[in-house]
């Protein structure tokens, strides 16, 4: 059993992959399973509890809108993100659900949708759905919990294995970094290779190059989009959105030939800040690993294709599997929800993943690679989660321009060195992790501590 690159990075929507795109995952999930079990015509009501996290940042993270569109019948990754507003209100103007499009349900959301600041005992991010009949029995309850990045498992499935999503066997298995060096260098093969071959086992070579280049071409949308949109973000904190501005004032110094010799900085604090604009407005992104985190892999990506010599498409794939190779240890391994462990689970785990995989495709040993992965995340490690009033703007948005300018700076130390230093990835996934779990509850998700506390409005 194991992991694709694919099951890491996911085309989805906005403001977070853990309580939007989860939580809409989920509710089709359980939608689907009312009508396998030809119980859909029987439902008279469904109501839904989100615990935890969910419970305290949910209204923020859009956890309310996911949940009813995914009884509609949509998914994260196909629904039109320019038509849930309306959808929305049509819900609220007739106070019913229309359950995957086969049947229209009465909906209060006042009663039938509750928030619960009380985790769940598995994870922070726990929900429950529940469907009655017309004389109030219950047809079905089912407990689902968004670990991450778009993850979900249910009750069955929580205290098994969370991470592992397929069962054909891969010629690579690797539970850690020092297996996956040591197969490299048993093998005569770079870490994109080793993952080229495992990913084979589901895709051919030209499937995963296409895939993983339609992942890429999403992301540079999603950065077009961020550069042409102007105005306030959603959600009450009036957020001017900054990267429309900025790439006007970028492309004036071109035009004017200004020199600035940390020039390509602004370039990625761009990239990055018109992914998050986006993401924080609910757009279409690709989780990287997760939509709090999404735009440090495409800015570092947009890095790489626009200031590296000899960038190419080629190199794009490589960086893509390397990356999902990174993120697979943090998930295997720790987390990568910043419910679970903080911010450092989210922008520490992108950091590191495009630290790695810059070094990677400007040429760096699987050794250096390791290096510059773990110098991504060790220079993040007690990253707090403390979004202001429970949205992923602040200091979301900004953390990850921060993150790309991190995760390139490493990549370049680790260049200049030979692979060999005094703290390894292993060592600091594993102290993530710890801090993680030393971690205060009321610093992981929860806008109960840190900024979100300190700063009431912008």
């Amino acid at each position: 059993m194991s992991t694709s690159v694919f099951d890491i990075f996911k085309i989805g929507i906005g403001p977070s992959s853990s309580h939007t795109v989860g939580p809409m995952k989920a509710a089709l999930r359980f939608a689907q399973g009312l009508a396998s079990a030809d119980t859909l015509s029987q439902v008279d009501r469904i109501q839904i509890d989100l615990y935890g996290s969910l419970g305290a940042t949910g209204k923020g993270h859009g956890s309310d809108r996911a949940v009813l569109m995914g009884l509609e019948g949509e998914s994260p990754d196909l629904v039109n993100s320019r038509l849930i507003e309306g959808h929305l209100q049509r819900i609220q103007a007739t106070g019913s659900l229309w359950l995957l499009r086969q049947r229209a349900i009465a909906f209060n959301p006042k009663t039938d949708l509750r928030f619960h600041w009380k985790p769940l005992p598995f994870h922070p991010n726990g929900m429950v759905f529940t469907a009655f009949n017309l004389a109030g029995e219950t047809l079905a309850r089912r407990t689902y919990y968004s670990v991450g990045g778009g993850f979900v498992v249910d009750e069955t499935t929580a205290s098994i294995d969370r991470l592992r999503l397929h069962s054909s066997p891969i010629p690579y298995p690797f539970k850690d970094c020092a297996e996956l060096l040591a197969l490299c260098q048993k093998n005569g093969l770079s870490i994109s290779q080793l993952m080229m071959e495992n990913e084979k086992v589901w895709r051919t070579e030209k499937e995963i190059h296409a895939d993983l280049l339609n992942l890429w071409a999403v992301m540079q949308a999603c950065v077009e989009r961020g550069c042409q949109t102007e105005g306030i973000l959603p959600g009450g904190l009036k957020v001017r959105r900054r990267a429309a501005k900025l790439y006007l004032c970028l492309m004036h110094q071109l035009e004017a030939a200004t020199p600035d010799p940390l020039g390509s900085l602004d370039w990625v604090n761009l990239y990055a800040l018109a992914v998050n604009e986006e993401n924080a407005a609910g757009g279409q992104i690709v989780t990287a690993p997760t939509n709090g985190a999404a735009g440090i892999v495409p800015a570092v990506l947009h890095y790489y294709r626009r200031f590296c010599p000899n960038a190419s498409d080629a190199g794009v794939v490589d960086f893509l599997l390397v990356a999902g190779a990174i993120a697979i240890l943090y998930k295997q391994n720790a987390s990568i929800s910043g419910a679970d462990v903080g911010c450092q689970g989210e922008v520490g785990v992108a950091c590191s993943m495009a630290a790695g995989a810059l070094a990677a495709v400007l040429g760096g040993t699987p050794e250096q690679v390791e290096n510059a992965a773990e110098i991504g995340m060790e220079h993040n490690l007690g990253l707090t989660c403390d979004p202001v009033g429970g949205l992923v703007q602040v200091p979301c948005i900004e953390r990850n321009a921060m993150g790309s300018i991190k995760a390139i700076n490493a990549a370049r130390m680790a260049l200049k060195g030979d692979g060999q230093h005094c703290v390894h990835l292993d060592k600091v996934i594993k102290t993530m992790r710890e801090t993680g779990a030393d971690m205060h509850e009321k610093y992981k998700e929860t806008s109960r501590g840190g900024l979100a506390l300190n700063v009431i409005e912008c």
